[in-house]
């Protein structure tokens, strides 16, 4: 069986942790809601509070003093959208479960969902945002397809690096055709983004190229190398070599602004699997997600592990979607 390709493992690992990660968190999410709306529509018991405190937090949240029928006093924190009717000192209604010994109360209002709405509101942006990250990997594989098929004609292609600092102590690496007219000149005639391909470490200087290709369109090259393989484009075709970005002879020892003062070990960097850097992504964004949604956002464990779970998806999907160099 043929294995896939560089560029079609880093799609795959994108589209896994990107549906992966939404289905844990859908299923969270979910699981509390239902258990909230469960435990609500238990709620028979009707009593009327009082507001204590008002205007919590970002979201304007109220502190309601309350007491069940076997008069014990609960103070408990409401989150409202109605937030101007809701001041210290009036009352709030209040319902809840009457069998429960310590009871967890609702708003009486069937209008305020605020709580459940905090439930289900991040599944469907989870959702939405896992579509779109999906559609840019099926739009590469349908533009690649459609590219690939048209007519090719000779050209010649030079691999460059392109790095362009997106922080003081960041960069950002691209990989770059500089395809010319094959035996007409030497000055490039267009630019094409590309993803990383084993084959391209194997190149040594100018190669002669099928670019496969739209005459007179933007649309996206790709150049088929001479034993066959077929390089997944990124982007529109370019006649300008990119802006902002430091364009420098491929290498396949990667060079960096860090690398320029630190001696590169070679042999480390090929021992790691090529998949180590989105895992160190999904680690880092797992420890800071479960941080902000302790500390910032709630603070309670739903907040927590929902966080952790988008902070370890969405940078591998990122990771993935920015095709990575090795």
């Amino acid at each position: 069986m043929r294995r896939p390709g560089p560029a079609l493992r880093v799609a795959l690992l994108g589209v896994t942790a990107t549906l992966t990660g939404f289905a844990l968190l859908a299923g969270w999410l979910g699981f509390h809601a239902y258990a909230y709306d469960q435990a609500r529509e238990r709620a028979t018991a009707r009593t009327n509070g009082v507001i204590v405190e008002d205007g919590l937090g970002e979201g304007e949240d109220i502190r309601v003093r309350w007491k069940d029928r076997s008069g014990r006093e609960h103070v408990q924190r409401f989150g409202v959208y109605d937030t101007g009717r809701y001041a210290k000192g009036r009352h709030f209604p209040v319902v809840y479960d009457p069998d429960e010994t310590d009871p967890r109360g609702f708003p009486g209002d069937p209008e305020e969902t605020s709580d459940e709405d905090d439930l289900l509101v991040p599944i469907l942006l989870a959702g939405v945002t896992a579509a779109a990250l999906c559609s840019v990997w099926a739009w590469r594989g349908v533009r690649f397809r459609r590219a690939a098929r048209r007519p090719g004609r000779p050209m010649t292609a030079t691999v460059h690096c392109g790095v362009r600092p997106v922080s003081s102590q960041a960069l950002s690496e691209t990989l770059w055709l500089a395809l010319t007219e094959a035996g007409v000149s030497d000055r490039p005639v267009a630019w094409q983004r590309i993803m990383w391909h084993t084959a391209l470490d194997e190149l040594r200087g100018p190669v002669e190229v099928s670019a496969h290709h739209r005459a007179g369109s933007r649309g996206a090259v790709v150049a088929q190398l001479p034993d066959g393989t077929r390089l997944v484009p990124l982007g529109r075709l370019r006649h300008r070599a990119p802006r902002r970005v430091f364009l420098d002879e491929y290498t396949v020892v990667r060079a960096t602004l860090e690398d320029s003062f630190t001696p590169v070990d070679a042999a480390a960097r090929s021992a790691r699997p090529w998949w180590w850097p989105g895992a160190q992504a999904a680690a880092v964004g797992l420890v800071v997600g479960a941080l902000a949604g302790a500390l910032f956002i709630g603070g309670t464990t739903v907040a927590a592990v929902g966080m952790a779970l988008c902070g370890a998806a969405l940078p591998v999907a990122l990771w993935a979607q920015s095709a990575p160099r090795p």
